[in-house]
């Protein structure tokens, strides 16, 4: 706990002061050179990604395994189990040359230092289970649209909201195959465990060293064609992160 204090204090204060950086000087620079877009937000998007990494680590104690390496290129789908906030930027730190757009929920552009405003600064796809029939149409309709037109890797947790027990959880599969309709994709499946019980800041205070993460990726997986049933697909997926998850812990 006495690790937990001091990183969780450093990782605010550094998000705090990195969102006028990213507002004053990222934004305005990819908007002036837009040829260098990618170049810049990926690097910035690593540097946040493995600043929060770090300090969870380094200072609070944290364990956290070699992350895969996932090319970075167009028509690359990212899906991964979600237990925890550091899912986040264990995704982004695993994709090479380039940075993924994450579908998000809704709640996330609220002011939150950093994260709200990089939600709309690299046009992540955002979702509201909440929302009526029209806004869910509007929503699906612009995830669509980011699927089919995305020069970068799209990335989704299609559990759609962190497991409170650590196993993988029922998908929410709307927007998974509004996505897969959309364009052929090379699928790359991480299956991750150990974080589940410090799933929220909060939850850091009480015991972050106790984190001893595990990250396994899936042999890739060819989407060729968008026109297909997804339902068989989907299943499969599931299957093959539930049976991951239990030899990683079986093994463990």
């Amino acid at each position: 706990m006495l690790r937990g204090y001091p990183a969780l204090a450093i990782l605010c204060l550094a998000l705090l002061l990195s969102d006028p950086i990213q507002r004053f000087v990222i934004a305005p620079w990819v908007r002036l050179f837009p040829a260098s877009r990618i170049r810049v937000l990926t690097r910035w998007q690593w540097l946040m990604a493995h600043l929060c990494l770090g300090m969870v680590g380094r200072v609070g104690g944290a364990r956290f395994p070699e992350l895969p390496r996932i090319p970075g290129r167009a028509g690359t789908l990212v899906l991964m189990n979600h237990q925890s906030l550091m899912d986040i930027p264990i995704v982004v730190a695993s994709i090479q040359g380039s940075y993924p757009r994450i579908v998000t929920r809704q709640r996330y552009l609220r002011w939150i230092p950093l994260i709200s405003h990089m939600v709309r600064l690299y046009q992540y796809p955002v979702v509201d289970p909440r929302a009526n029939t029209t806004s869910t149409r509007k929503m699906l309709g612009s995830l669509a649209e980011a699927a089919r037109e995305s020069d970068v890797p799209l990335a989704i947790f299609p559990e759609g909201t962190r497991t409170k027990d650590g196993e993988i959880g029922r998908f929410k599969t709307n927007g998974l195959k509004m996505i897969l309709s959309q364009r052929p994709w090379t699928v790359y499946v991480m299956v991750g465990d150990g974080y589940w019980q410090r799933a929220k800041f909060k939850h850091f205070l009480r015991g972050m060293a106790d984190i001893r993460g595990q990250i396994r990726m899936l042999e890739p997986v060819e989407w060729p064609d968008p026109e297909a049933d997804p339902d068989p697909f989907v299943k499969e997926i599931r299957e093959r992160m539930v049976n991951c998850l239990s030899e990683m812990r079986a093994t463990a």
